[in-house]
C-alpha cells in the first residue's frame, strides 16, 4: 500500500525559509532547523546509500526533510544509512521503484554510482518527484537527451544537480561576480586542473558477496565477474561504469568554467585535441585487460571553441580553475582565491549586488564557509518555492558533455610510441553542439551513447 500524505501540496504554497545556521561537512546526526513545523517539512527518499548519500541525506535533513526511504543494492549500506540519517525509521527497500510508488515522498536523492544515475532520476520525474541528482548527471552524452526530453515533458519538476561549488558565495560565486562584472576583461582561457586515476594493479575476480546485489549494481553495463575494485569506493576508475577524474572533478571544474565562457561557447564548432596515459592499453575505444582500472591516469585536453577562447582540462596536483582575461587572471578552488584582480577589491569592490546578479537573482547564503551546506538550502528553498536551482540540467550537461567528449577524444586516441601503447595522442574531433555530432567522425559519433542491457534499458 502506498504511504499518502495530504500535508505536501498545503506545504509546497508556503514560503517556510529557515534562518541561518551554520552546519559541519558531513551532517548524518544533526538537528534540523527549529521552525519547520512538522507538516511543513519535506519527505525524502534516499537511492544510492554509500557515503556521499548519507552525506546529502544529513543535509536534506538538517534544513527541513525527513528520511522516509532509503534504498540500496547493498543491504548494509541500506541498514547503516537508516541508522544514521533516519534514526532506524526509514522504510527500506533493494528496489527503488517501489520507493517511487510512495506518494508521501516529495524529493528523491539520486547518490548512486555514476551509471545509475539517469534511470531513476528519469523514473522520479515521471513519478511526480522533485530530484537532486548527484554529478555527474550523466553516463553517455545521450543520457543527457533522454533527461532533457523527460523534463521538457515535466517543466514543473525541480531537478538539481549537486555541484555545489556553485553555491559556495565566498570563493567559486565570487569568482563569477568578479568575471562577470569585467575585473578580468574579456575571456581568453580557463584552466581546469584536476587528478588522475590511482595507480592500479592486477585484482582478483571472486564471488560478490551475499549483501550485493552484484547484477543490479551492474544495472545497464555489461555482465563481468565480481571485483571488488570495481563498485562501491572505486567505480569511477572504470569507463564502465563513470568517467574517471574527467567527470569526477571535471564536472565540478569544468561546470564553473563553462559559466565563465557563457553562451558563446555553445554557437560554432569545438575542436578538441590533447594527451593522456592511459593505465592500460586500449583497442577501438575499449580497454583491453578487464581486471584493473582503466580511466586515463594523466591528460591533458584542449576544447577551442570558435569564438577563440580555450577551456583546458588537464592533470595537475593544484587542483582548481585558473581564468585568464584580457586585465588579468584569478586562480580559485575550495580553499583560496588569488589573483591581482582579487587584492584589487580592497580599494574596488564589486557591488553589494553582485552575488545576487550571478546567482539567478538569488541571495545566496553565506552562512557556511563551505558551499554543500548553502547548496542544499538553496535546493529546498526552491522545492518549495517552486522555482528553478541555480544547479539545473541544462548549465550542468553543457560542461558534463565536454567532459564525456574528452574521454572520447582520450579513448580513441593513438600510442605516441609504439613500445609504449599507454602513453597516446588523443584523437582530434570536432564537435558541432547544434547537431549534437561530430564532424565527419561516425566512430565517435558512435560512442555518444551505449549498447544497454537487456532488463536495464533508459528510456523518456
Amino acid at each position: 500500500m502506498k504511504k499518502t500524505s495530504t500535508s505536501r501540496r498545503d506545504f509546497l504554497k508556503k514560503v517556510g525559509i529557515g534562518s541561518a545556521v551554520a552546519t559541519p561537512y558531513f551532517a548524518w546526526n544533526q538537528k534540523a532547523y527549529p521552525n519547520f513545523a512538522k507538516n511543513d517539512r519535506i519527505a525524502v527518499g534516499l537511492i544510492g546509500c554509500g557515503a556521499m548519500g548519507k552525506g546529502d541525506a544529513g543535509r536534506a535533513k538538517f534544513h527541513g526533510a525527513d528520511i522516509a526511504a532509503v534504498c540500496d543494492v547493498d543491504s548494509t549500506h541500506t541498514d547503516h544509512a537508516n541508522k544514521k540519517v533516519a534514526d532506524g525509521k526509514a522504510d527500506k527497500y533493494s528496489d527503488y521503484r517501489k520507493l517511487l510508488e510512495r506518494d508521501d515522498i516529495g524529493v528523491v536523492i539520486v547518490a548512486t554510482p555514476d551509471h545509475w544515475h539517469t534511470r531513476p532520476l528519469i523514473d522520479a520525474v515521471k513519478a511526480g518527484k522533485d530530484v537532486y541528482c548527484e554529478k555527474p548527471l550523466t553516463l553517455t552524452v545521450g543520457e543527457g537527451e533522454l533527461v532533457q526530453k523527460v523534463l521538457a515533458e515535466h517543466p514543473d519538476r525541480i531537478v538539481q544537480v549537486g555541484t555545489q561549488q556553485r553555491s559556495d558565495a565566498i570563493l567559486f560565486l565570487k569568482a563569477i561576480a568578479m568575471v562577470q562584472h569585467g575585473r578580468v576583461g574579456k575571456i581568453k582561457r580557463v584552466q581546469c586542473a584536476v587528478g588522475g586515476t590511482p595507480a592500479t594493479k592486477e585484482y582478483k575476480k571472486t564471488a560478490p558477496p551475499a549483501h550485493l546485489n552484484w547484477n543490479h549494481w551492474l544495472g545497464q553495463t555489461p555482465k563481468v565477474d565480481y571485483l571488488a575494485e570495481r563498485c562501491h569506493k572505486n567505480f569511477r576508475w572504470w569507463y564502465e561504469y563513470s568517467g574517471g577524474k574527467m567527470t569526477d572533478w571535471g564536472a565540478h571544474h569544468v561546470d564553473i568554467a563553462r559559466w565563465v565562457i557563457g553562451d558563446e561557447a555553445g554557437k560554432g564548432p569545438v575542436k578538441i585535441t590533447g594527451t593522456a596515459t592511459n593505465p592500460v592499453p586500449f583497442k577501438n575505444g575499449y580497454p583491453t585487460i578487464d581486471n584493473q582500472f582503466n580511466t586515463a591516469q594523466e591528460f591533458h585536453i584542449t576544447c577551442k571553441f570558435s569564438s577563440g577562447v580555450e577551456l583546458v582540462i588537464r592533470h595537475d596536483t593544484d587542483n582548481g580553475i585558473l581564468i585568464e582575461g584580457m586585465k588579468g587572471r584569478i586562480f580559485v578552488n575550495r580553499a583560496k582565491l588569488t589573483g591581482k584582480p582579487v587584492e584589487d577589491l580592497k580599494n574596488n569592490p564589486l557591488p553589494d549586488d553582485a552575488l545576487k546578479k550571478a546567482y539567478k537573482g538569488v541571495e545566496p547564503y553565506t552562512d557556511s564557509k563551505w558551499g554543500w551546506s548553502n547548496h542544499w538550502r538553496q535546493y529546498l528553498d526552491c522545492v518549495r518555492l517552486r522555482r528553478q536551482p541555480i544547479s539545473d540540467v541544462a548549465s550542468h550537461l553543457q560542461a558534463i558533455d565536454l567532459c564525456h567528449l574528452s574521454n572520447l577524444c582520450i579513448r580513441l586516441g593513438q600510442p605516441i610510441d609504439a613500445d609504449d601503447p599507454t602513453k597516446i595522442k588523443g584523437r582530434p574531433l570536432t564537435w558541432d553542439p547544434q547537431k549534437r555530432s561530430f564532424i565527419a567522425d561516425d566512430e565517435a559519433s558512435g560512442f555518444l551513447k551505449r549498447k544497454q542491457r537487456a532488463g536495464f534499458e533508459i528510456t523518456a
